[in-house]
C-alpha cells in the first residue's frame, strides 16, 4: 500500500528530530480547495506537545520530508506535492495482486458470524442487510491479508422447533395454526410437499422436516446472494458435545456461578461489566440462551480464533453487555469479542413504504427482492449505509438502468473503460509505453491517479470502523471523477499517442480500482452494459 509506505518512510525520517512522536504522523486527503496531493496536521500536534511555534515545526518537517514530496504550509497544515517519479511507480504497484495485503495481518484469525436467521421461515430484508454487511467485511479483511472464517449459527433446538412442527402439522391437516405458531404462507408450500404417511408422524418429525426444508432454502438464498459460509454451525452439536455443561463448570470453578431459587446464576452485578446477575440455568433445569451462547463462543475461541465478530439485529442491542461480561468471566479479553448491530431496513416501492409483519408472515423475502432488483443492486444498496443507520431500500431506484441508480453509475464506468480498451486495440494503441519522464500530468489526470491512490484509506477505514459503506462511497466518488474526465478528454487518440499511452495506463488503474471495490462488496463488474 503506497500511502502506508510513504507514511512509514516519513516517520523514519522524522524520528531523528521528533523521536516517538513521529509515530503520530499520517497523510490525509487534502480538501478540494487545496491544490495538493497529500496533507498532514502533524506540525500542529507536534508543536503543541513540544511547546514550540507551529511555523518553526512546519519548516523543519518540510526540510526533513523534502526527499519524499514538495511541501507548502497552509494555516498550520502541511500540504505536499508528490514527486513526478511517484506516479508510474504507484500505477505499477497498484496493478499487482495483493496490493492491500499486509503480511502482519495474516497472523490474525477472525471468526465472523452473521445472518444466523432462525430456521423457522424465509430470509427477509434484514437477512440481506446482515449478509451484505458480514460478507463485505469478510472480503475487506481478506483483501487486507487477515485470515477470515465466515460462520452461520443454526438455532435448531428449543421451543421454536416444537412450534414450527405444530404449525406445519396444522397446515398439513387443514387445522388452525396455534396462536404462538408460524402463520406464513411458506408453510403451506412445505405442507404440500409432505408424504401421505405424515399423518401418522409424531410432532417432532414435523419440526425436523420443516427446519430441513427452510435451512435448504436459506442456503440457496445465500448462494444466490453471492455469500458462501465456511461453516453452518448447528446448535444441536453444542449439546451433543456437552459444551454448555462444561462451560457452566468452568464458571463455577472461577466462583462466578451460584445457585439461587433453584436456578443457576452468573454473578455479574459487581463485575462492572453488567448491571445485574444473569440466569444461566432456569429453575426447571433448562439452559438459557445465554449459557448456550457462551458455550458456542467458547467453542469459537477453542478453534484458534484471535478475534470473534458477531453481527446482530437492532433488537439484540441489550444483549451485548451480557455476552461481553460472560466471555470476560470465562477469561477472554474484552477486545477479542466485538458485536456489530445493524439497524432496521424498510422497503420503499412506488413512493410508499411497504408495511410488513414477520409475526403474521407478511413480509418481502430476500428471494423476492433478488428476483426483482438483482443481487448486484441489492448488495450495493444494502452496503451504501453505515450499519448504525436505518436504511430505506428504494426498489424502483435499484431497478433503474440509468446514472440515477448508484450501482449502475459505478458499474457503467467499468464497462465504459473496457469499451475504451477495445477501441484502443482496434487503433493499435495498446502496446504504447508511456514516457513518464517527459510527460507532465494535467490536473484532471493527476486527480484520477490520486483518487485511486486514496482507495487504500477507504479500505482501511472500512475495516477499522467495521463499516463497508466507505467502499461504495469511494466508488461513487471515483466514478464521478471518471465521468468528468471522460467528458473533457479523449483517451484513445491516434493523433496524440503520448497522451493516449499515459491515459490508458490511468484508465487501467481506474478500472482495476472499480473492480476491486465492487468485489469487496460482492458486486459484479460487467464488461458490457
Amino acid at each position: 500500500m503506497e500511502i502506508k509506505k510513504l507514511e512509514d518512510e516519513a516517520r523514519e525520517l522524522l524520528r531523528k528530530e521528533f523521536g516517538s512522536q513521529a509515530e503520530g504522523f499520517f497523510f490525509t486527503q487534502p480538501p478540494p480547495h487545496i491544490n495538493a496531493d497529500l496533507s498532514s496536521g502533524f506540525a500542529l500536534s507536534a508543536a503543541k506537545k513540544l511547546g514550540k511555534n507551529p511555523s518553526e515545526i512546519s519548516d523543519k518537517i518540510s526540510d526533513i520530508l523534502s526527499p519524499i514530496a514538495d511541501c507548502e504550509k497552509t494555516g498550520g497544515f502541511l500540504n505536499f506535492k508528490l514527486k513526478k517519479s511517484f506516479f508510474p511507480k504507484f500505477l505499477d504497484s497498484f496493478s499487482k495482486n495483493g496490493y492491500f495485503s499486509d503480511p502482519e495481518n495474516s497472523k490474525t484469525k477472525i471468526n465472523l458470524e452473521f445472518v444466523s436467521a432462525n430456521p423457522t421461515g424465509p430470509m427477509h430484508l434484514a437477512s440481506g442487510s446482515g449478509a451484505s454487511l458480514g460478507d463485505s467485511l469478510a472480503r475487506i479483511f481478506s483483501a487486507l491479508g487477515y485470515k477470515v472464517h465466515k460462520e452461520y449459527y443454526i438455532n435448531n433446538v428449543g421451543n421454536q422447533v416444537k412450534m414450527l412442527g405444530l404449525s406445519l402439522k396444522a397446515r398439513f391437516l387443514g387445522k388452525e395454526v396455534p396462536q404462538e405458531g408460524y402463520h406464513g404462507e411458506y408453510l403451506k408450500e412445505i405442507a404440500a410437499s409432505l408424504p401421505k404417511e405424515a399423518e401418522n408422524w409424531p410432532d417432532e418429525k414435523f419440526g425436523r422436516f420443516a427446519m430441513e426444508k427452510i435451512i435448504d432454502s436459506q442456503k440457496k438464498d445465500m448462494a444466490d446472494f453471492n455469500v458462501n459460509f465456511d461453516l453452518w454451525f448447528e446448535e444441536s452439536s453444542l449439546h451433543e458435545r456437552n459444551l454448555p455443561a462444561q462451560t457452566l463448570e468452568i464458571l463455577k470453578s472461577k466462583n462466578m456461578a451460584y445457585e439461587k431459587d433453584g436456578a443457576v446464576w452468573l454473578g455479574l452485578a459487581d463485575s462492572g461489566c453488567d448491571d445485574k446477575d444473569r440466569v444461566l440455568v432456569k429453575s426447571g433445569g433448562i439452559n438459557t440462551y445465554f449459557l448456550n451462547d457462551l458455550a458456542y463462543h467458547r467453542d469459537k475461541f477453542s478453534r484458534g480464533f484471535d478475534k470473534v465478530i458477531d453481527i446482530w439485529g437492532a433488537d439484540h442491542h441489550g444483549y451485548i453487555a451480557r455476552m461481553k461480561a460472560g466471555l470476560e468471566a470465562l477469561g477472554y479479553p474484552p477486545e477479542s469479542f466485538t458485536v456489530i448491530i445493524h439497524q432496521l431496513v424498510s422497503l420503499k416501492k412506488e413512493g410508499e413504504t411497504v408495511k410488513m409483519s414477520k409475526r403474521a408472515g407478511e413480509f418481502v423475502t430476500l428471494a423476492q427482492l433478488i428476483s426483482e432488483a438483482g443481487t448486484d443492486a441489492c448488495r450495493f444498496f444494502f452496503t451504501m449505509r453505515s450499519p448504525k443507520t436505518h436504511l430505506v431500500f428504494d426498489i424502483d431506484l435499484a431497478k433503474k438502468k440509468s446514472n440515477e441508480n448508484p450501482v449502475f453509475y459505478v458499474q457503467y464506468v467499468h464497462a465504459r473503460i473496457c469499451s475504451i480498451f477495445e477501441n484502443a486495440l482496434q487503433k493499435g494503441l495498446l502496446d504504447l509505453k508511456p514516457d513518464w519522464e517527459n510527460y507532465n500530468l494535467n490536473e484532471d489526470e493527476r486527480k484520477l491517479i490520486l483518487k485511486v491512490l486514496y482507495m487504500e484509506k477507504s479500505v482501511l477505514q472500512a475495516a477499522k470502523e467495521l463499516s463497508p459503506h466507505h467502499i461504495p462511497t469511494y466508488l461513487t466518488e471515483l466514478a464521478g471523477l471518471f465521468h468528468s474526465f471522460y467528458d473533457k478528454h479523449k483517451v484513445a487518440d491516434e493523433e496524440n499517442k503520448q497522451s493516449s499511452a499515459v491515459r490508458l495506463a490511468i484508465m487501467s488503474a481506474v478500472r482495476l480500482a472499480i473492480k476491486r471495490g465492487l468485489d469487496m462488496i460482492g458486486v459484479g463488474a460487467p464488461e458490457r452494459m
